[in-house]
Protein backbone atom coordinates (compact mmCIF):
# COMPACT_ATOMS: atom_id res chain seq x y z
CA UNK A 1 0.00 0.00 0.00
CA UNK A 2 1.49 3.31 -1.07
CA UNK A 3 1.40 6.04 1.53
CA UNK A 4 2.46 9.64 1.05
CA UNK A 5 2.80 11.97 4.01
CA UNK A 6 3.38 15.68 3.52
CA UNK A 7 4.86 18.05 6.07
CA UNK A 8 6.26 21.55 6.24
CA UNK A 9 3.22 23.67 5.57
CA UNK A 10 2.41 26.72 7.64
CA UNK A 11 1.76 30.43 7.62
CA UNK A 12 4.24 33.00 6.35
CA UNK A 13 4.22 36.58 5.21
CA UNK A 14 4.53 37.58 1.60
CA UNK A 15 8.12 37.21 0.45
CA UNK A 16 8.86 34.44 2.90
CA UNK A 17 9.90 30.85 2.33
CA UNK A 18 8.67 27.37 3.21
CA UNK A 19 9.95 23.90 2.44
CA UNK A 20 7.49 21.07 1.94
CA UNK A 21 8.48 17.44 2.29
CA UNK A 22 6.77 14.25 1.22
CA UNK A 23 7.74 10.87 2.63
CA UNK A 24 6.70 7.86 0.60
CA UNK A 25 6.32 4.30 1.80
CA UNK A 26 5.24 1.13 0.02
CA UNK A 27 6.44 2.66 -3.19
CA UNK A 28 9.33 1.75 -5.39
CA UNK A 29 10.36 4.58 -7.64
CA UNK A 30 9.75 3.68 -11.22
CA UNK A 31 10.18 5.36 -14.55
CA UNK A 32 7.37 7.79 -13.92
CA UNK A 33 6.58 11.21 -12.53
CA UNK A 34 5.92 12.57 -9.05
CA UNK A 35 5.22 16.05 -7.90
CA UNK A 36 3.34 18.72 -6.07
CA UNK A 37 -0.13 20.03 -6.70
CA UNK A 38 -2.23 22.64 -4.93
CA UNK A 39 -5.85 23.53 -4.53
CA UNK A 40 -7.20 26.81 -3.25
CA UNK A 41 -10.79 27.16 -2.00
CA UNK A 42 -13.21 27.33 -4.91
CA UNK A 43 -10.53 26.50 -7.45
CA UNK A 44 -9.47 23.38 -9.30
CA UNK A 45 -6.41 21.42 -8.32
CA UNK A 46 -3.41 22.56 -10.32
CA UNK A 47 0.03 21.21 -10.96
CA UNK A 48 2.82 23.21 -9.31
CA UNK A 49 6.00 21.26 -9.99
CA UNK A 50 6.76 17.71 -11.10
CA UNK A 51 9.91 15.67 -11.45
CA UNK A 52 10.66 12.51 -13.38
CA UNK A 53 12.77 9.73 -11.97
CA UNK A 54 15.46 10.78 -14.48
CA UNK A 55 15.58 14.25 -12.90
CA UNK A 56 13.62 16.18 -15.51
CA UNK A 57 11.54 18.92 -13.90
CA UNK A 58 8.53 20.93 -15.05
CA UNK A 59 7.09 23.96 -13.29
CA UNK A 60 3.87 25.89 -13.60
CA UNK A 61 4.51 29.34 -15.05
CA UNK A 62 3.22 30.94 -11.86
CA UNK A 63 6.03 29.44 -9.75
CA UNK A 64 8.99 29.40 -12.13
CA UNK A 65 12.04 31.00 -10.57
CA UNK A 66 10.54 30.83 -7.06
CA UNK A 67 9.91 27.13 -6.37
CA UNK A 68 12.32 24.22 -6.68
CA UNK A 69 11.35 20.55 -6.64
CA UNK A 70 13.83 17.88 -5.64
CA UNK A 71 13.86 14.17 -4.91
CA UNK A 72 15.94 11.75 -2.90
CA UNK A 73 15.27 8.33 -4.36
CA UNK A 74 17.40 6.57 -1.75
CA UNK A 75 15.23 7.99 1.02
CA UNK A 76 11.96 7.95 -0.94
CA UNK A 77 11.37 11.63 -0.29
CA UNK A 78 10.20 14.53 -2.37
CA UNK A 79 10.64 18.19 -1.48
CA UNK A 80 9.40 21.57 -2.65
CA UNK A 81 11.39 24.65 -1.71
CA UNK A 82 9.14 27.69 -2.00
CA UNK A 83 10.73 31.14 -1.97
CA UNK A 84 9.33 34.62 -2.52
CA UNK A 85 5.90 33.38 -1.56
CA UNK A 86 2.86 35.40 -2.58
CA UNK A 87 -0.67 35.51 -1.18
CA UNK A 88 -1.88 33.77 -4.33
CA UNK A 89 0.26 30.76 -3.37
CA UNK A 90 -2.13 30.12 -0.48
CA UNK A 91 -3.61 26.64 -0.93
CA UNK A 92 -3.60 23.06 0.26
CA UNK A 93 -0.52 21.41 -1.21
CA UNK A 94 -0.53 17.74 -2.16
CA UNK A 95 2.22 15.30 -3.00
CA UNK A 96 1.41 12.80 -5.74
CA UNK A 97 3.11 9.93 -7.51
CA UNK A 98 2.43 8.07 -10.72
CA UNK A 99 2.92 4.32 -10.55
CA UNK A 100 1.03 3.25 -13.67
CA UNK A 101 1.58 4.08 -17.29
CA UNK A 102 -0.71 6.69 -18.81
CA UNK A 103 -1.30 8.11 -22.23
CA UNK A 104 1.49 10.44 -23.38
CA UNK A 105 -1.29 12.92 -24.14
CA UNK A 106 -1.73 13.44 -20.40
CA UNK A 107 0.83 16.11 -19.56
CA UNK A 108 3.02 15.69 -16.47
CA UNK A 109 1.38 18.67 -14.72
CA UNK A 110 -2.07 17.14 -15.23
CA UNK A 111 -3.38 15.58 -12.03
CA UNK A 112 -4.99 12.77 -14.04
CA UNK A 113 -1.55 11.22 -14.49
CA UNK A 114 -1.18 10.52 -10.77
CA UNK A 115 -2.78 7.65 -8.91
CA UNK A 116 -1.53 8.13 -5.35
CA UNK A 117 -1.99 11.26 -3.27
CA UNK A 118 -1.03 12.49 0.16
CA UNK A 119 -3.48 14.07 2.60
CA UNK A 120 -2.21 17.58 1.95
CA UNK A 121 -0.50 20.31 3.94
CA UNK A 122 -1.82 23.86 4.20
CA UNK A 123 0.23 26.84 3.05
CA UNK A 124 -1.04 30.30 3.93
CA UNK A 125 0.70 33.45 2.76
CA UNK A 126 -0.41 36.77 4.19
CA UNK A 127 0.19 40.15 2.60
Amino acid sequence: QVQLVESGGGSVQSGGSLRLSCAASGYTYSNHWKGWFRQAPGKEREGVAVIHNNGTTIYADSVKGRFTISQDNAKNTLALQMNKLKPEDTAMYYCAVQTMSTSPAVQPLNSMRYNYWGQGTQVTVSS
